[in-house]
């Protein structure tokens, strides 16, 4: 489902109830992200937030970048996110699918894609990381996250905690394991693994760090070579 679920059924206000209910161990791996994406940023860089929903992400990104521009599929979170984004002047909101946008080449100096969005898109993976390469500049930077298998048992109770909130589905406690959770409703979300990033990333001319933040997160970090295609 992916992307039409968070189109339909878990977007604006649900989507936000989603981060406001989340344990207190959940929001430091949510605030870990956010502070070492801020960390990879400098004032006068152009940004892309891929899957920005409400705008909890793209706010700060704005405190940190020249100019942030934010994607979503979702028309009613991107309603929201303006409203988020009141009094915020250096942004712009697009109805975009990732693997597709439309931008023209070599266009941004980053591309963020944190909280799982990789595999919580539930779009081809290749063909996000693809796209993402083409519309950055050269010695621009991707950034994607996922997460860390030290975090199931917060992440499990997390969404454990959507469920009962009936924010998403119930959850398919049968089927649910080894970095996947799954919902009776058809929603799924997977996890991808250094070795699964290393797989996604081969053949394509760029550079690649892996590093784990906060015993939550796996970044996957790519550098865009000036021969990058």
């Amino acid at each position: 489902m992916g992307y039409h679920y968070y189109d339909n059924k878990l977007s604006a206000e649900k989507l936000k109830r989603c981060y406001e209910i989340a344990p207190a161990r959940v929001k430091q791996y949510l605030e870990a992200e956010i502070k070492f994406v801020l960390k990879k940023l400098h004032p006068l860089s152009k940004v892309l937030e891929l899957g920005c929903g409400y705008g909890r992400v793209l706010a700060p990104l704005t405190q940190y970048a020249g100019f942030v521009v934010g994607i979503d599929t979702s028309f009613q979170s991107l309603l929201m996110c303006r409203k988020t984004m009141q009094g915020i002047s250096n942004y712009a909101l697009s109805n975009m699918d990732a693997v597709c946008t439309g931008f023209p080449d070599r266009l941004f100096d980053t591309v963020v894609c944190i909280q799982n969005g990789i595999s919580a898109f539930n779009v081809n993976q290749s063909g996000l990381i693809k796209e993402s390469i083409r519309i950055t500049k050269p010695g621009g930077t991707i950034l994607f996250s996922s997460y860390s298998d030290k975090f199931w048992a917060h992440r499990l109770q997390w969404f454990e905690m959507q469920s009962r909130a009936e924010l998403i589905g119930k959850i398919d406690t049968k089927n649910t394991r080894n970095g996947k959770i799954i919902c009776k409703d058809g929603f799924t979300a997977g996890t991808v693994r250094a070795d699964d990033f290393k797989r996604l990333i081969s053949g394509f001319n760029v550079e690649t760090t892996i590093t784990e933040v906060d015993e939550s997160s796996v970044f996957f970090i790519i550098k865009v070579n000036t021969k990058s295609k």
